[in-house]
C-alpha cells in the first residue's frame, strides 16, 4: 500500500527507546499502518482505562477530524498524524482549554528547533508560517476523565497534494530535516516539557504564547460558535487562553471561534 521510497515508514521501537522511560510522561507507543482515527483509538483506550501516556500515530488516517468537524486527509507517511492522552486531574477543569493552546505551542516549538522553520501558533490551535497552515490540532474531552489531543503535521506534502492552497508542509517550507522520526520525537519532547510546566503554574506559558503568536496584533474576523462573526484587534490572552478582542463595540473575550486574520492595507 505504502511503496513511495521518499517516504520511509515509522519507527516505533526507536521512538518508545527515545522516549518511554521511568519518570517519563510518555508510557507506550504504538504506530499503526492505518486507522480510520487516533483520537478515536486513544478515546476507546482511556474508555479501558489505559495510563496517562499513551500515544497512537498511525501511517495513514482514513477518518481523521479537524476543528468544527472538517476532514483531515492526507496521503500515506506524508503527515505526522498523532493523539496522545492526558489525564490532568489535578489541574481545575476549567483550565483543561488551554491544553488547546499548550499543544500546538509544543509543536511549534519542535518545528523551530528541528525543522529551523520559523513556526507560529494561530489562535486557538493551528500552527502556522507566516499565513500558511503546517499543523492542526484536536482537542477531545472524555468522561473517563482524560483529555484526547490530536496532531496533524504536514511533512512531506507536495505542492500538488495540497488540500488547500494555504497549506504547507515542513517539505514545501525547505525544512532541514523531514524525518518523521525526529520530528515526532521533539514534539513529544516539547509537549512533554510545557504540560509538565502547566501542571505547576496554569497561566506559566502565557509569555512564550504571546512570543509565538500570529495572531495578538493582529485584524481579525471571527466565527463564533452560534454562527455570527465580530471584527476586531486581537490584543491579548486572559488567563484562562480566552482571545481578548477590541472590537469597535468594545472588548470581546472569546473562549471558542474560527479566526480569519485579515490583511492591513
Amino acid at each position: 500500500m505504502f511503496d513511495d521510497l521518499e517516504r520511509p515508514p515509522l519507527d516505533a521501537r526507536y521512538l518508545s527507546g527515545r522516549l518511554v522511560r521511568p519518570g517519563s510522561l510518555w508510557t507506550q507507543i504504538d504506530v499503526l499502518a492505518d486507522t480510520p482515527s487516533t483520537n478515536a483509538d486513544v478515546a476507546k483506550a482511556a474508555a479501558e482505562g489505559a495510563a496517562e501516556g499513551l500515544v497512537v500515530l498511525t501511517e495513514y488516517q482514513s477518518a481523521g477530524r479537524g476543528r468544527l468537524g472538517r476532514t483531515w486527509t492526507t496521503p500515506p507517511r506524508s503527515a505526522l498524524l498523532m493523539s496522545a492522552l492526558l489525564r490532568p486531574t489535578a489541574v481545575d477543569p476549567e483550565r483543561w482549554p488551554w491544553l488547546g493552546l499548550l499543544v500546538p505551542l509544543a509543536v511549534a516549538a519542535a518545528v523551530r528547533r528541528v525543522a529551523e522553520i520559523p513556526a507560529q501558533v494561530k489562535w486557538p490551535n493551528d500552527v502556522l508560517v507566516e499565513d500558511r497552515k503546517l499543523a492542526g490540532i484536536l482537542l477531545e474531552r472524555i468522561d473517563s476523565p482524560a483529555v484526547v489531543v490530536g496532531v496533524g503535521l504536514n511533512v512531506t506534502l507536495r505542492e500538488s497534494e495540497k488540500p488547500h492552497p494555504a497549506a504547507t508542509s515542513l517539505a514545501l517550507e525547505n525544512a532541514a530535516t523531514t524525518d518523521r522520526v525526529t520530528v515526532a520525537a521533539a514534539v513529544l519532547r516539547e509537549l512533554e516539557t510545557r504540560y509538565r510546566s502547566w501542571l505547576d503554574d496554569p497561566t506559566g506559558l502565557l509569555p512564550e504564547y504571546r512570543e509565538l503568536s500570529a495572531t495578538l496584533g493582529r485584524a481579525v474576523r471571527v466565527e463564533l460558535p452560534d454562527g455570527t462573526f465580530l471584527e476586531g484587534t486581537a490584543r491579548d490572552l486572559a488567563d484562562d487562553g480566552r482571545l481578548i478582542v477590541d472590537t469597535p463595540d468594545g472588548e470581546r473575550t472569546l473562549a471558542a471561534g474560527d479566526v480569519t486574520h485579515l490583511r492591513t492595507s
